[in-house]
């Protein structure tokens, strides 16, 4: 990797004839010096470049990276930059704040792509195309690493040994159908932990979506026949499980043999559910995932259908951001390659338009398959008539989105007007404190901007020095930490780090403690507003704004203003209860043992399971302790020493 600073003092005859060469451009969106800058750096780093393929990233002068990109002959992609009057004016503002470059070589324009694709999904540039959606998809997993499999949703690095299904659109539509599977195919869900401790069956097989193989209910060859026809019927091969089912059904019914054709009946209504709560037909269509784009005021729209074994698996709009100035075909382009970061392909994917560098796209997604992948234009039959309804709910979608962020601009200008703030906030940030009597306490930050939450921005303080139930203490340690780190990292205020609007989920009292603590850090132009329950605590829209200089307001109960400032104070509650939860457990499943050195989980569940406590730990003789099982004698000697020690 070579990075290559801002400006040329070690060859002033570049600087020389760059002054010569620009001393004419008339530029778009930047300042002359400003662009001239960016020029000289990009000139600096083309002069270090061979012709090989790679990835190049343009950072500014903090460093941020602004924009990362791929070409075949990087030295020629990147002495594109410094014809300047040929590039966009979005192109001219990102060339006026480079200062210096970042470059990667690689084997080929295809393995580009794909570090393209990683790079911008880990730095999220301001001026790359970006895919906005930081959930992983989830996926159905059937495990291989035990004798009776396992089926479970999984979400994130494909690790774990077994067979993988999806993606999925969404959480709830992965769990009915592992629920259906259930029921179809009777397979258990439970940890392998679980599994181990069971002497009798467990409710799932009551109810008759498990069959119970922790307690020989089945044997393993039954087992592993139901673990065969699940995989075909998500590997797509549904209609001939469903046949060998309904002929088991019948001959038990000519058996006399009623309960055993109840329950194949049973196991085929769930097969019947599983396809018929498809909304989208995708019979014919096999394994192929579906994209159509929508364009509309500026903002584009993504559909995307997931099909596997000729089953709808989901679909999901996306809204991709930096758009503008790009062409639709390149959008897509950079939409798939991003998506498909962290996605396994299939062996098909339509589009409804010849994409940017198409046989491209598909050499780097097969080469991350490990298969052939075809991006192809659906003409007929089954896939048109797909594709022609993910077209149009890709312009639903996109209308619905316009629609409501209609809305809800016009409701943060309402926000900016009632809370008389100088301009429409971009980014909110909402605090509250969660604490039982003053235990675990800890304070919470949830971020909210005009397109929503954004998740990522979400912070959590874990409350170090604030006394017990003294709520305003721990706003004031709150308070200190988040604008302490803000006044270092940002003191100019130009990364978006600070606030344009701070809600507090509190009264007077919480209002005070935020605006002294923030005064005494010199800082007194972030406005601050808290909201608090009226005189009727039990009622809802009864909340009262207390403003910095004492003043109050309300607003009408059924004022949409109300509504959105309700919804973020509500948010960060719910963060900060669920934080607190989760310190509590822990908290609960933690033991004194955790404390010794060099006592990893196998030998203190040792020492536990022989003892019984961590009392009795503490209180055994070296001999008892030696004699445990799975504790050696330098163990033993060690727990001892730590609880008697000077003793």
């Amino acid at each position: 990797m070579a990075r290559t600073p801002a400006g040329t003092p070690h060859d002033p005859r570049g600087s020389e004839r760059f002054n010569e060469d620009h001393a004419t451009y008339t530029v778009r969106g930047a300042s002359q010096p400003d662009i001239e800058a960016g020029v000289a750096a990009i000139r600096a780093t083309v002069r270090t470049l061979k012709p090989k393929p790679g990835v190049y990233r343009m950072l500014d002068a903090r460093g941020d990276v602004l924009y990362v990109g791929k070409a075949r002959v990087l030295k020629n992609r990147v002495a594109n930059y410094t014809q300047v009057e040929r590039l966009t004016n979005r192109l001219q503002r990102m060339v006026s704040q480079t200062r210096a470059m970042e470059i990667v070589t690689t084997n080929s324009e295809a393995e580009a792509l794909l570090l393209e694709a990683q790079l911008i999904k880990k730095f999220r540039p301001p001026y790359n195309v970006l895919l906005r959606d930081d959930k992983s998809f989830p996926f159905i997993l059937l495990r291989a690493d035990h004798a009776y499999p396992r089926i479970m949703k999984h979400r994130g690095a494909r690790k774990a040994k077994g067979n993988y299904y999806g993606p999925f659109a969404s959480a709830g539509s992965v769990n009915k159908t592992i629920n259906a599977l259930q029921k179809l195919f009777l397979l258990r869900s439970c940890t392998d932990s679980f599994f181990s401790r069971r002497d009798r069956p467990c409710l799932l097989y009551q109810i008759k979506r498990c069959s119970a193989p922790c307690v020989g209910r089945i044997d393993e060859p039954g087992y592993d026949e139901l673990v065969r026809e699940a995989k075909d019927f998500l590997g797509g091969r549904s209609t001939a499980v469903q046949a060998k089912i309904e002929a088991q059904m019948q001959d038990a019914a000519e058996a006399l043999d009623f309960e055993r054709a109840a329950m194949l009946r049973d196991r085929l209504r769930a097969a019947t559910f599983i396809q018929g709560s498809q909304a989208i037909n995708a019979q014919g269509v096999g394994d192929a995932d579906v994209f159509a784009l929508a364009a509309k005021g500026g903002q584009v729209g993504i559909q995307a259908f997931f099909i596997r074994g000729g089953q709808n698996w989901g679909h999901r709009a996306f809204f991709p951001t930096h758009t503008q100035d790009v062409a639709e075909d390149e959008v897509l382009a950079r939409v798939l390659a991003q998506f498909y970061e962290e996605v396994p392909p299939p062996r098909m994917v339509l589009v409804d338009r010849i994409l940017a560098e198409q046989e491209l796209l598909a050499e780097a997604l097969a080469a991350t398959a490990g298969h052939k992948v075809e991006i192809s234009i659906p003409q007929r039959g089954d896939r048109r008539r797909l594709m022609e309804q993910a077209s149009r709910n890709a312009v639903e979608a996109l209308d619905r989105r316009l629609a409501e962020s209609g809305t809800r601009a016009r409701v943060l200008r309402e926000i900016a007007e009632f809370l008389e703030l100088a301009d429409v906030p971009q980014r909110v940030e909402i605090y509250d404190n969660s604490h039982i009597q003053g235990d675990k306490a800890l304070g919470a930050m949830v971020v909210a901007g005009p397109e929503g939450f954004v998740k990522n921005q979400y912070r959590k303080f874990n409350i170090k020095r604030a006394q017990t139930n003294d709520d305003f203490g721990m706003m004031r340690e709150v308070m200190e930490r988040r604008f302490a780190r803000a006044l270092e990292e940002d003191p100019d205020r130009e990364g978006g780090m600070w606030p344009d609007l701070v809600l507090i989920d509190g009264g007077k009292g919480q209002m005070s403690t935020v605006r002294d603590t923030l005064e005494e850090m010199g800082i007194e132009d972030v406005p601050l507003i808290a909201i608090a329950k009226g005189p009727h605590h039990g009622r809802e829209g009864r909340e009262v704004f207390h403003f910095p200089d004492g003043r109050e307001k309300t607003l009408p109960v059924n004022s949409p203003v109300l509504f959105q400032l309700q919804q973020w104070r509500d948010e960060v509650h719910r963060y900060a209860i669920g934080a607190h939860r989760a310190k509590r457990s822990r908290a609960i499943q933690a033991s004194p043992l955790d404390e010794i050195p060099g006592i990893g989980p196998a030998r203190k569940r040792a020492l536990l399971l022989h003892f019984g406590t961590a009392s009795k730990v503490r209180a055994a003789a070296l001999e008892d302790l030696q004699r445990a099982p799975g504790v050696s004698a330098a163990v033993a000697q060690a727990v001892y020493d730590y609880y008697h020690a000077g003793g």
